[in-house]
């Protein structure tokens, strides 16, 4: 069982930058693919980025994909998106999630928070 906690959202003007941490519970972390989500309203959740249980591979959507970073530190059993050059069209609730295998797809993962809300000012 894994139990993840998100934070770090909050309002932001376009152009600016946030940092979502997930810190997650259980002894099990670093076995875990983690993945970030987000989800806007009247939009399905879809897949933001993902990183693997070393933190060796990382992988992103193409809308993210040189603004985003995600990272982990095993040792505090947390995850992070720093989130650089925000725009209005990434406004969403952040999820992040965990998973026994490296995958884009949101069924694959076992494990979800609660969500964070993230909203960009243009």
């Amino acid at each position: 069982q894994v139990q993840l906690v998100e934070s770090g959202g909050g309002l932001v003007q376009t152009g600016g930058l946030l940092r979502l941490s997930c810190a997650a519970s259980g002894r099990t972390f670093r076995s875990h693919c983690m993945g970030w989500f987000r989800q806007a309203p009247g939009k399905e959740r879809e897949f933001v980025s993902g990183i693997t249980g070393s933190g060796g591979n990382t992988d992103y959507a193409d809308s993210v994909k040189g603004r985003f970073t995600i990272s982990r530190d095993n040792a505090k059993n947390t995850v992070y998106l720093q989130m650089n050059s925000l725009k209005h069209e990434d406004t969403a609730v952040y999820y992040c999630a965990a998973s026994r295998i490296v995958s884009r797809a949101p069924t694959d993962y076992m494990y979800w928070g609660q969500g964070t809300q993230v909203t960009v000012s243009s």
